[in-house]
């Protein structure tokens, strides 16, 4: 059930949030190669001037990252939209696991397009920010849990999909063993000044294939709670 749902007003925006700064966007993320219009659609409908402060609501439909504090960034909606076309690729995951809450925007798109999201956060005060959002949204099917995310969450191993939103030089090995054998995972690598999104896919044996992306930019994958 939603708990203290947000007003049409705060979903639907005014302004520089309004529908057509929305659908701005999206005709630019067309532009950019985004063509799944499953993503696309669900890019246009969630608010996403609700994950960032107020101050900031005039840029919220900007194809920009944006800080969301803690050091922490809400990704660039092409990454967002990038990442969540990979997943979707090579059939619908029922069950997806994101490192990285933060702002939670990544996530609700996620919840737009998969039955299942698990998302983990290792920074307390943001997973409380996102927790109050989703319940806002009314988001029953993302399930979050303050941890190391390099940790993954082992409980709900395997899933079909792994979502990493931030980058470490290599993918932990621990969430490569929590993918289901014939999975998809989704992930920046590289150092702080050259990253690259990949994708890497189960091939049922133990094995996996790796494509490069796209060139990004994100924080830093970290370990540890705070």
């Amino acid at each position: 059930m939603n708990t203290h749902p947000l007003p049409p007003a705060m979903l639907k925006g005014e302004g520089m949030t309004s529908q057509r700064a929305r659908d701005r966007l999206v005709a630019k993320l067309k532009e950019e190669g985004i063509k799944d219009a499953r993503v696309l659609d669900v890019i246009r409908n969630v608010p996403r001037h609700h994950f960032i402060d107020q101050a900031l609501h005039s840029r919220a439909y900007e194809n920009t990252a944006l800080p969301i504090g803690h050091g922490q960034t809400i990704s660039q909606p092409w990454v967002v939209a990038r990442m969540s076309e990979a997943l979707l690729e090579f059939g619908v995951p029922q069950k997806v696991l994101e490192i990285g809450t933060g702002s939670g925007y990544q996530a609700t798109v996620l919840a737009g397009l998969v039955p299942q999201v698990f998302t983990v956060e290792r920074i307390e005060e943001l997973l409380r920010q996102a927790r109050r959002r989703f319940r806002q949204l009314g988001l029953p099917q993302i399930r979050s849990r303050h941890d190391d995310g390099k940790l993954g969450w082992s409980d709900e191993a395997p899933f079909d999909a792994i979502i990493l939103t931030a980058a470490g030089d290599t993918v932990p090995t621990q969430l490569l063993d929590q993918l289901s054998p014939t999975g998809v995972l989704v992930a920046p690598v590289g150092s702080p000044s050259s990253q690259t999104l990949i994708r890497m896919r189960g091939d049922g044996n133990g094995d996996f294939s790796q494509e490069e992306l796209a060139a990004v930019s994100f924080v830093p994958l970290l370990g540890g709670i705070g």
